[in-house]
């Protein structure tokens, strides 16, 4: 029987922990001391929450009971208090953790008058994949463009800069108006990335591009999975089938952290 989303999930954040170490039951919580951990930049705290059980990476040994003693009761809900208990320099997230099973897909579509195919010839990389969407490289122009688009931050945020797929390009003339990828991690999961530009956002053309982008992470065997913190964000993962299943936050804590009381 194929392993559900959930337990694909565990299974991920387990290896991302670059310890040995178990995706602890719901309702636990295990802190490991892991330097290279990839839930967290390199020398933070890292925290991801799934189900009711907790994960954690610190960089040193002496953080193991603080960050143990001021994550025990807390649920993902919680992680935006845990920076109170803790003596953090730095703080990223949280951000919801959505994954998404194959049957729980619902891939969207755009009526072609709604959005025209591109106009501009000589984009022999362009394939057409669904109504309205293209299959181009990432470091086309186009993509570069609608990245260029939004100030560095926000193109940070959405994280197609970083995607190793293709990207699937919603375009109207020869501009793309929203694109999606998705980053492969651990040949495990497929990192999902999109991006609309800002002047034609709330017409669903995020979830048109994610929509394609998901379809090939599955047809692919990957686990998509969408991180977000942003409201809207979160709104297009759950139009597509995606599942909130816990949520992720790292920390800079001072070497000699201390829990704070509660």
């Amino acid at each position: 029987m194929p392993q559900s989303a959930l337990g694909r999930a565990r299974d991920l954040w387990a290896g991302l922990a670059r310890v040995p170490v178990a995706f602890p039951a719901s309702g636990d919580v295990t802190v490991v001391v892991s330097p290279g951990s990839s839930l967290c930049p390199p020398g933070w705290t890292g925290v991801v929450a799934l189900d009711g059980a907790i994960l954690a990476t610190v960089p040193a040994a002496g953080l193991v009971e603080p960050v143990r003693s001021a994550l025990l009761g807390l649920g993902a809900a919680d992680l935006a208090r845990l920076p109170a208990h803790l003596p953090a320099l730095d703080v990223l997230g949280p951000a919801t953790l959505a994954y998404l099973d194959t049957a729980d897909f619902t891939r969207h579509h755009l009526p072609a008058p709604d959005i025209p195919g591109p106009t501009t010839p000589g984009h022999l990389a362009a394939a057409p994949v669904t109504a309205g969407v293209e299959r181009l490289p990432v470091d086309h122009p186009a993509i570069r463009a609608l990245l260029s688009s939004v100030p560095e931050e926000e193109a940070a945020e959405s994280g197609l800069e970083e995607i190793g797929s293709a990207a699937y390009a919603v375009r109207e003339g020869g501009d793309a108006i929203a694109a999606a990828g998705f980053r492969p991690w651990l040949d495990t999961a497929a990192h999902v990335s999109v991006l609309t530009a800002p002047r034609y956002r709330g017409r669903g053309l995020a979830r048109l591009a994610a929509s394609a982008a998901v379809a090939d992470a599955l047809a692919t065997g990957l686990l998509p999975q969408w991180r977000a913190r942003p409201e809207p964000s979160r709104r297009v993962a759950r139009a597509l089938g995606f599942r909130e299943y816990g949520a992720q936050i790292s920390l800079r804590l001072q070497p000699q952290a201390s829990a704070a009381p509660r």
